[in-house]
């Protein structure tokens, strides 16, 4: 099931909050399979987000998209690419 990529960085915990994930969206450092997202961007199992931190970045692979999870299972959303 598709999910809006902003609530996906928060439930997969890789962003603390879901305005933080969209204002990053906004500020152009969210990138899903390459190209820049807008926060309404649907994102599914198999994508590639590349988030942007300042001088660093973590890419990850979308490997589910629950509507929710618990703290103990946000690890388990995405493996780490690079």
């Amino acid at each position: 099931m598709p999910m809006r990529v902003d609530k996906y960085l928060k439930i997969a915990r890789l962003i603390k909050r879901r305005t933080v994930a969209h204002d990053a969206c906004e500020e152009s450092r969210i990138f899903v399979n390459g190209k820049e997202a807008k926060p309404g961007k649907d994102i599914k199992p198999g994508d590639e987000i590349r988030i942007v931190f300042g001088n660093s970045e973590v890419k990850v692979r979308v490997v589910s998209t629950p509507e929710h999870a618990s703290k103990d299972d946000a690890a388990s959303l995405y493996e780490v690419v690079e």
